[in-house]
């Protein structure tokens, strides 16, 4: 049996939690010109991968601790909130200071030693759902992180492996108020890997927010035909406007009723 966790980070009541920003942190350039448009949208927590883990060997596999460095820059400059992942307990030294939410990929949440040591910081934790895991592996990953003491757990679906193959993935949004009645946590919703596809994330981030989601985590590049990681599910500053837009608009009537 899962157990209730304590709340995690509190979201605010009148405003859905959007983290928004490009899959990885490419160059200072594209970085500064993301965030002043994200902060001037009125977005306060920037995605960004320093650390990138790929199918691929042969894939951009990100800056390291160059993408750090950016980073930290943009949090000086725009006052924003950072949100990365950590890939190998070896990086939290370096990350912890930088990063105002540590994300568990995908790929780490059967990470137990991990998840663990991120048991042991006061830091917030964005735990992505695995690639094959069950609702209930979800939930017990949590309860590792949990039992060594941090109950600051963000819990962020981004869709999951099936047989189908047009979408990338297949996004469960029947977990969200599953998640709602068996914790106590706050869930977002991951529509970029969760459908792969440019096209699908504007009606998945709706539909996410009417199941009683309480976020979303959504890619966003000024060029993403371009990006060097997973452009193909990022939108342009124009398509996140209208995105961000009717997501508030439909997060009030959800949250009025």
């Amino acid at each position: 049996m899962v157990k209730k966790i304590k709340q995690g980070p509190k979201v605010n009541i009148n405003q859905p939690l959007i983290i928004a920003g490009p899959c990885s942190v490419e160059n200072y350039d594209i970085m500064d010109k993301t965030v002043k448009f994200l902060k001037e949208l009125g977005i306060e927590y920037i995605r960004g991968g320093a650390f990138k883990p790929r199918t691929s060997p042969y894939s951009f596999q990100g800056l390291g601790m160059e993408g750090i460095e950016i980073l930290e820059d943009m949090k000086k400059k725009y006052g924003v909130k950072i949100v990365s992942e950590i890939l190998d307990i070896r990086d939290l030294e370096e990350m912890i200071d930088s990063i105002d939410i540590i994300q568990v990929g995908s790929r780490n949440m059967y990470n137990y030693p991990l998840l663990k040591e991120l048991g042991r910081i006061k830091k917030p934790i964005l735990l992505k759902r695995g690639i094959s895991a069950t609702i209930d592996e979800w939930l017990n990953a949590a309860e590792y992180i949990a039992l060594e003491g941090n109950t600051d757990i963000i819990l962020c679906e981004r869709g999951i492996r099936t047989f189908e193959n047009y979408t990338r993935n297949t996004l469960d949004l029947n977990c969200v108020p599953v998640v709602k009645q068996r914790t106590n946590l706050a869930i977002i919703v991951d529509p970029s890997h969760g459908t792969g596809r440019r096209e699908l994330v504007k009606p998945l981030s709706l539909a996410a927010i009417a199941a009683g989601a309480d976020g979303l985590l959504i890619e966003v590049h000024p060029d993403p035909d371009n990006a060097l990681s997973d452009g193909f599910q990022s939108l342009n500053f124009e398509e996140f406007k209208d995105t961000y837009n009717k997501v508030i608009s439909t997060y009030h009537c959800v949250n009025t009723r």
